[in-house]
């Protein structure tokens, strides 16, 4: 799927309301956006890959993208269930050695219920802590290796199954479905997702670091390390440009005209609702019912980048935003995030 080459249109008026200010006020050294509007679709990109650099960002610059990871896992598991690869109801059990599996849980924990963060784990698993937390402002997620998460999830004491929002169950989602195509998660993300979406600006941050090209993150207005996955990957990983952003807001947005249909469409299918909440959860999105449309979104963040990305099914409308800035206490670039996708719905739905 290309990005056709358009003038300046509405979604760009948009888009530069959202971004330009985030680099204008020092809250971002460039910031990436990309818009859906109905039959208009844009990129834009403003300001520098490295704070005080005359090197700017541009569309094709790839960004962390922290937890919209887990919306790629998400769209994993549902390819691999159409294919008849996995069940969405198959037991955990299934994918992972013996020994690692769960001694204690009182009932099944299935692959749907790691999607949808109904399997009663916590947000992180117990012995990540012990790794990650030194390391918590530079790099939490490097040492934590493939037998830590074993042993990890052989230990699990699931609790009542509401829904409870856990980077556990979708880094060990992600573990699980490579576990069952038998390679690594890189390689099956590549091969089944991004190159049938044509995100050839996507790739999953490992050992080797990020992309060679990408924008450098920033805490408080200084360089921060990137932030490399080990056994977690399919909650945090990848790295993706606006151009990407793009594409895969126009597969949700269209999934009829790509070879990924039915798994797109499976993922917007809402399960559990929040506790408390108007929203439900998907196969990873976050969903709310309006009036007369539906909101989908999801965020992320690590130490150096913050990321948005939501749409309307209905309205043929989204948006997305990355910021090569870690998320603070007031959230400027979420904020930022959610009022763009807000305009640009309102804008296709006054059509």
């Amino acid at each position: 799927m290309t990005r056709p080459a358009l003038p300046a249109s509405r979604a760009t008026d948009l888009l530069r309301a959202a971004t330009d200010p985030l680099v204008a006020d020092h809250t971002a050294p460039g910031v990436v956006g990309a818009a859906v509007l109905g039959t208009e679709a844009a990129v834009v990109a403003t300001g520098h890959r490295t704070a005080g650099s005359a090197e700017p960002v541009r569309t094709d610059t790839p960004f962390a993208l922290g937890s919209l990871t887990k919306t790629l896992t998400g769209l994993l598991l549902a390819e691999l269930a159409c294919r008849g690869d996995v069940s969405y109801d198959d037991p955990i059990d299934l994918h992972l050695p013996p020994a690692a599996a769960p001694r204690h849980a009182t009932a099944p924990i299935t692959l749907l219920d790691l999607a949808t963060h109904s399997a009663g784990l916590p947000r992180l698993p117990g012995n990540f802590y012990r790794r990650g937390l030194p390391h918590l402002l530079s790099n939490p997620y490097a040492r934590y290796r493939e037998e830590d998460l074993h042993r990890a999830t052989a230990h699990v004491r699931p609790r009542s199954r509401v829904v409870r929002y856990s980077t556990f169950g979708m880094g060990l989602l992600g573990h699980l479905l490579a576990n069952a195509a038998g390679t690594d998660y890189g390689t099956l993300l590549t091969y089944r997702l991004l190159r049938p979406l044509g995100m050839t600006g996507t790739s999953v941050s490992g050992a080797d670091g990020p992309p060679p090209d990408a924008a450098t993150g920033h805490r408080r207005g200084r360089p921060a390390h990137h932030w490399t996955f080990d056994a977690l990957a399919g909650a945090g990983a990848a790295y993706a440009t606006g151009d990407d952003m793009l594409r895969y807001l126009q597969a949700q947005l269209r999934p009829q005209h790509t070879a990924l249909s039915a798994a797109l469409t499976a993922t917007h299918q809402p399960y559990h609702p929040y506790p408390r909440s108007p929203n439900a959860t998907c196969l990873a999105w976050t969903h709310r019912a309006m009036d007369d449309h539906t909101l989908l979104w999801h965020s992320g963040g690590t130490g150096g980048f913050t990321a948005f990305i939501g749409f309307s099914p209905e309205a043929r409308a989204g948006a997305a935003l990355l910021a090569n800035t870690t998320p603070t206490r007031g959230q400027p670039v979420l904020r930022a995030g959610r009022r763009l996708l807000d305009a640009v719905v309102e804008a296709a739905t006054e059509r």
